[in-house]
């Protein structure tokens, strides 16, 4: 097949990209600047821009849709444009060029109200209720894709939770960064137990979804992956910061209080946004104090996958990547 892979000049796009092209397939890549993936077309546009979507699905049986507006803060308006305009755009005009799989790479956010997750599947989308322009947009995105879904186009949603590994400037750059500027606390002792995601499981995983999207038990669903290890949220941000060198946070605020204070922070930078994202906000706050780890059988069965590198294992390859420099 001749796949069109959005987003790949991020960490898990990249990744996604190199998985599908070893498999066998021709890979179009399109997003705002190089993908650096070997071997690929790569095609340089935005999502906002309908001439640039209509070029990118051009002569493509297969779409992977990765390119979002990913932050904890910034202007609704961009969140709309880029996390519902562009999937909506991209969704219309695959339907045109007559692409017969489309999967649409989603978030566990999309269906999080706040409370904990233990042991659950995927909920359903809930943009209503979702905590954030980010998830709340990328909620509104999933459901139009899997509206989208029938027998001309099979459309399957893929939630990969907390996506880290070498070379990530989003989650694992943050931690780090925090770590280092005394900026990480533990809310409640980080005694919450969360699901995280190995970047090549998750691009794997996404990989696995696009193989079974024609099955007709898989299309039209929406699948969480994880590693399927949860840990609580001190041991996963110690693992983290020591394998990239940065100080292992152990002081703790209680979780009640980091929300309030997120709060207000985000009140702050709606008037006066900063240059960096906030150091707190309501969202991070019930990440880090909430448990959030899902049931895993479905999606191993309905994908048939698993995942290859264990937590330990991606520890040590980050820690490895920080010795190299990379």
């Amino acid at each position: 097949m001749k796949v069109l892979v959005t987003g790949a000049s991020g960490l898990l796009g990249r990744a996604v990209a190199a998985r599908v092209l070893a498999a066998g397939h021709e890979v179009r890549t399109f997003q705002r600047s190089p993908s650096t993936v070997p071997g690929v077309e790569d095609l340089r546009g935005s999502m906002t821009v309908a001439a640039d979507v209509e070029r990118a699905v051009d002569g493509v049986e297969a779409v992977v849709h990765l390119a979002a507006k990913v932050s904890l803060a910034g202007d609704p308006a961009d969140f709309e444009r880029v996390n519902v305009g562009g999937t909506e755009r991209l969704v219309a005009a695959a339907a045109r060029e007559g692409v017969a799989r489309f999967v649409q790479v989603s978030s566990p956010s999309v269906a999080h109200s706040g409370s904990s997750i233990v042991g659950d599947g995927a909920l359903p989308a809930d943009p209503v209720h979702a905590r954030g322009d980010y998830a709340r947009t990328k909620a509104q995105a999933e459901l139009l894709a899997l509206a989208a879904d029938g027998d001309a186009m099979r459309v399957v949603a893929v939630r990969p939770h907390l996506v880290w590994g070498p070379g990530d400037t989003q989650l694992v750059a943050r931690i780090v960064a925090r770590a280092r500027a005394s900026r990480l606390p533990l809310l409640d002792g980080g005694r919450a137990l969360i699901d995280t995601t190995y970047v090549d499981n998750a691009a794997s995983a996404i990989a696995a979804a696009l193989e079974r999207a024609a099955d007709d038990a898989v299309h039209g669903n929406a699948y969480v992956v994880t590693n399927g290890e949860p840990r609580p949220v001190a041991e996963m941000l110690a693992g983290i910061c020591a394998a990239s060198g940065a100080p292992v946070p152990r002081w703790s605020v209680p979780a009640g209080l980091a929300r309030a204070a997120g709060g207000a922070v985000e009140a702050v930078w709606r008037v006066r946004p900063g240059q960096d994202e906030p150091p707190m906000t309501r969202f991070l706050a019930e990440q880090l104090s909430t448990a959030h780890w899902f049931d895993q059988r479905r999606t191993r069965a309905d994908l048939r996958w698993t995942p290859e590198v264990t937590i330990d294992e991606g520890l040590a390859r980050l820690r490895a990547a920080g010795a190299r420099g990379g």
